[in-house]
């Protein structure tokens, strides 16, 4: 389970690698690790499979469009079901007949187990990237991914024992969060453009990035902003909105009767770096946030009946992944029946009001980040310097 040492690779030929990714998350980490692949074999590697916008600006020509596979919920996968097995017939033939050193499957582990299965046994090397939460529900998944793949790329540094222990080879890359811009906002800029002061105490509100989040979540942060700013009278709350969700978010914000400012998702980072305390849905931004040193409260509500499913099969305490990385209680969690307004204040008026509150979390947040760092520091090339290891261990091919 190593990372290997930085520089570029000395290959006998180009090689070929099959990346299948089916959502943009998995996008956006097919499209970096094409890049670092690049980069480490010094130009000429080939690329093929499904991918999005992203990987295709890097050169991959998509078999398909890939938001056909990005498809969430029963109802929303039923009626495609047809279509998906069309193109799950699709790829597998495609890998067969183009022989790659190495398909990488990235993510998506509804579709791309299923292509697993199929490829195993075909003399094709497997690698997967982004393993399946076993260590939060489900661990006797490990055993089963392990008969199919040959090779596991885990964004957590815990992640790799729970695999190796079944037989299949992990590596530890590091998280893609690494790579992206929290780190890098300018809040100052933020306020300067909005017409905020230096002094006036700003709350990053991040309510999700999918409907079935924002619903559940828009009215009880807009109630806990309301009792946070009479509590607070300059508070200011920001709200960056996704185009898709922005409409529906300022119809929302109009009724909170606080001070707030719904701006695009692409100044979310900016925003972040503005804000004093910030109350975020469970997710990759709370990530994002620590990142930021922004402390944070953290909220879910979902469905009921899936709630109490979850929390049957949980095998851990916590969601964020600062307090799972950790193993202690560092950022607030308000889930489900705990997401009322009058809590979700409580915990942001505390943050707001207590210094020394906001510097533990800032340090614990920081230690956190340097677990999720791979050695060299870039996860994007850490795993493509792992997918290399494995096909220049694997024989010939490259």
């Amino acid at each position: 389970m190593t990372v290997g040492a930085p520089g570029k690779l000395r290959l006998t030929r180009s090689p070929h690698l099959m990346l299948v990714a089916g959502e943009s998350s998995g996008d956006a980490l097919g499209a970096a690790l094409m890049r670092a692949l690049q980069e480490l074999a010094g130009g000429g590697v080939r690329f093929t499979g499904v991918g999005g916008p992203q990987m295709e600006e890097r050169g991959l020509k998509s078999l398909f469009p890939m938001h056909e596979l990005s498809l969430m919920g029963i109802a929303e996968v039923l009626p495609k079901v047809p279509q998906l097995r069309r193109r799950l017939r699709e790829v597998e033939d495609h890998a067969l007949a183009s022989g790659p050193d190495a398909v990488v499957t990235i993510d998506s582990p509804g579709f791309n187990f299923r292509l697993g299965k199929r490829l195993k046994g075909q003399g094709l090397t497997l690698i997967h990237y982004v393993a399946p939460s076993v260590w939060a529900w489900k661990p006797a998944r490990a055993r089963k991914v392990a008969q199919f793949l040959d090779h596991l790329l885990t964004l957590l540094p815990f992640e790799p024992q729970y695999f190796e222990v079944e037989g299949l080879r992990s590596t530890f890359v590091g998280h893609s969060v690494l790579e992206g811009g929290a780190a890098k906002g300018n809040g100052v800029g933020f306020r300067v453009r909005h017409n905020l002061s230096a002094a006036d105490p700003v709350v990053c509100v991040l309510p999700g990035s999918r409907g079935s989040e924002t619903s559940r979540l828009l009215q009880p942060f807009g109630d806990a902003m309301r009792r946070v700013a009479a509590e607070v009278p300059k508070v200011t709350a920001v709200v960056p909105a996704v185009p898709h969700l922005r409409e529906q978010i300022e119809a929302a914000v109009k009724g909170w009767g606080v001070a707030a400012l719904v701006v695009d998702g692409a100044e979310k980072y900016d925003a972040m770096a503005a804000s004093n305390v910030a109350l975020a849905a469970s997710g990759t931004v709370a990530l994002e946030l620590a990142l930021a040193k922004v402390p944070t409260v953290i909220a879910y509500r979902m469905h009921p009946l899936t709630w109490m499913m979850v929390r049957r099969m949980a095998k851990t305490p916590w969601v964020n992944l600062v307090n799972v990385l950790l193993q202690r209680s560092v950022v607030p969690e308000l889930l489900q029946y705990d997401c009322t307004p009058e809590r979700l204040a409580a915990e942001v008026l505390a943050l707001l009001r207590h210094p020394v509150q906001r510097a533990a979390q800032i340090e614990a947040a920081v230690e956190a980040m340097a677990m999720l760092t791979p050695p060299g520091g870039s996860p994007s090339r850490a795993a493509a310097q792992a997918v290399l290891d494995v096909i220049l261990a694997r024989g010939p091919a490259a």
